[in-house]
């Protein structure tokens, strides 16, 4: 009996635990979810596109996508062969500016939602770590922020510091944080209380580690929902803008331009290509965009894995 329990502890001191990490667990989740990952797919396949534009322009097209041919304009072809999208009003190539249009639209996406949630977080996971009194003084702010209205915001910024293509990223991002703040300070309210917080507290961990090491990697799931759903909605105010001249000036463009692009030239009856590809983009990124983040979003709850 004594050699049986002997052997039993040599196990347990010498036989290596492998945990596994909650991110590693969650891929594995994620990878299970079948439209997350085609969403993740079409998401990658896109960045790639912005990536490679040029090289992908050049191969196809073999001309710069703002390129007009003078001595033989053809405004207005419908999709063909030769030109794959068909042309705009002045000639020039739709598939050309459709993948040139990725970059831009992708960047706006992407890097105002990362402003937006530096932000947003930071923001809300103090407002809802502080005391009762400067959580509601805090939030308060971001309701009268709420009243003005945001677009009214941006463009007010874009006239004072001019048409700049980089003040886009900063004068969206600017507006777009709240919702944001407003999500992170709800799910740190919610587990502020837990027992592995008042654990930590108890063992002197400070207040910034337990916000930014505990509890925010914890309320991030939420956060990356909404994240998704805010990429496409930065589009299409980038598109806005551009219909009221404040957004990608020329020679540059993106979806959201080209749409409205044809949108003023009344394409919808007689020019249909002009809206139907740059609008069939930017509704692959919205399917890809909310299908990827509602997939991450149940492979980061664990009260979801044994569904998934």
């Amino acid at each position: 009996m004594k050699e049986k329990k002997q052997k039993v502890r040599e196990t347990i001191d010498t036989e290596e635990v492998k945990g596994v990490s909650l991110w590693a667990d969650a891929f594995k989740r994620l990878m299970k979810n079948k439209l997350a990952v085609l969403g993740g797919i079409i998401v990658i396949l896109f960045v790639l596109v912005a990536i490679f534009s040029d090289v992908i322009i050049m191969a196809v097209c073999h001309h710069p996508q703002e390129y007009i041919d003078f001595d033989n304009p053809n405004p207005f072809a419908k999709p063909s062969k030769e030109h794959l999208f068909g042309t705009d009003h002045l000639g020039r190539d739709l598939f050309a500016r459709v993948v040139y249009g990725s970059r831009i639209s992708l960047s706006i996406g992407f890097v105002t939602a990362l402003v937006a949630l530096v932000l947003g977080v930071t923001y809300g996971a103090i407002a809802g770590f502080a005391p009762t009194k400067v959580d509601e003084a805090m939030m308060r702010f971001v309701d009268i922020l709420y009243g003005i209205p945001y677009m009214f915001f941006v463009i007010l910024l874009m006239v004072a510091f001019g048409r700049d293509f980089y003040m886009l990223f900063i004068g969206i991002g600017v507006v777009s944080w709240m919702t944001i703040a407003r999500i992170t300070r709800g799910q740190i309210l919610t587990l502020r209380n837990n027992e592995y917080i008042e654990a930590a507290k108890s063992i002197g961990v400070s207040k910034a580690r337990l916000i930014f090491r505990h509890l925010i990697p914890n309320a991030i799931g939420p956060i990356i929902v909404y994240l998704t759903l805010t990429i496409p909605s930065i589009m299409l105010q980038e598109a806005f803008l551009s219909f009221l001249g404040l957004g990608v000036q020329a020679p540059m463009t993106s979806w959201g331009a080209l749409a409205s692009e044809g949108g003023n030239l009344g394409a919808i009856q007689t020019y249909p290509h002009l809206i139907l590809f740059p609008g069939i983009a930017l509704a692959l990124t919205l399917f890809a965009m909310n299908a990827f983040g509602e997939g991450l979003r149940d492979a980061l709850d664990p009260s979801m894995k044994n569904r998934i």
